[in-house]
């Protein structure tokens, strides 16, 4: 029960991250149109998170889905790096969610035919929504990519930055052997040569390069993290910490 109570906790924090990401951008979207939208993902990814750690919680039983959200430290939280990552300006945001909502959409594909009922459950609810993440940042990594010069070039940069942190979808540790064994988890590996051609396909019509392979950022299934993960939990678990015994 620990690995899959690990396993799913791992889901829950990737959707939370973001959310929390996502939720910055409220008041301060290039549009109204595309501020609403973008708390709506926000709000779709802690949605999402809820369900996981509402799971989570009946796995373990010593924590409520509220104490794995705003109880635990950084070392604690296995959400994948690229989450974590600072909006910057908007195509950042945008580049960062369309590489993490193509592999997010993948996953979830093949999660639904997990024989953990609740997990298959959860995942097919998830997909619904990534499906939208996934047209509404390719559609805008395309506009900016094959926009002007100027947000050609961005968007190229933020590109080649965040390519080091996909590697992590990918990797494969223990736990998730184990899971996979079962008929329970995904085969990460295999999901890569399918978004590559997501990715491929996206870049090719934003007139982007895809950046080569070099190094990769790792560690988040430890626990281990880059700088703004810190400092998001702070803002982000300040008041539940400070009135710990508060109920909402």
């Amino acid at each position: 029960m620990k690995d899959l109570y690990i396993y799913t906790l791992r889901i829950a924090d990737c959707s939370l991250i973001l959310g929390q990401r996502m939720c910055e951008w409220c008041s301060k979207g290039p549009t109204l149109e595309e501020d609403i939208a973008l708390s709506n993902i926000g709000l779709d990814l802690f949605g999402q998170a809820n369900g996981f750690y509402e799971y989570a919680s009946k796995i373990n039983g010593d924590k409520s889905a509220d104490e794995l959200a705003f109880k635990r430290n950084e070392r604690e939280f296995f959400n994948f790096q690229i989450s974590e990552q600072k909006n910057e300006h908007f195509g950042t945001t945008m580049v960062r969610n369309f590489l993490r909502d193509a592999f997010k959409y993948l996953f979830y594909t093949e999660l639904k035919s997990s024989k953990d009922e609740t997990l298959a459950a959860l995942a097919s609810k998830s997909i619904k929504e990534v499906k939208y993440h996934l047209r509404h940042s390719t559609n805008w990594v395309i506009r900016l990519g094959d926009g002007t010069n100027e947000s050609n070039i961005k968007v190229q940069k933020s590109l080649d930055f965040l390519w080091q942190f996909t590697g992590e979808f990918f990797e494969m540790d223990e736990v998730d052997e184990k899971m996979l064994k079962k008929g329970i988890g995904v085969d990460n590996k295999r999901l890569k040569s399918e978004w590559d051609k997501i990715v491929n396909d996206t870049i090719d019509k934003a007139k982007l390069k895809k950046p080569k392979d070099g190094y990769m950022a790792t560690g988040s299934k430890k626990g281990i993290h880059t700088e703004h993960l810190g400092l998001l939990l702070a803002e982000m678990q300040y008041l539940p910490r400070a009135y710990p015994d508060a109920k909402w």
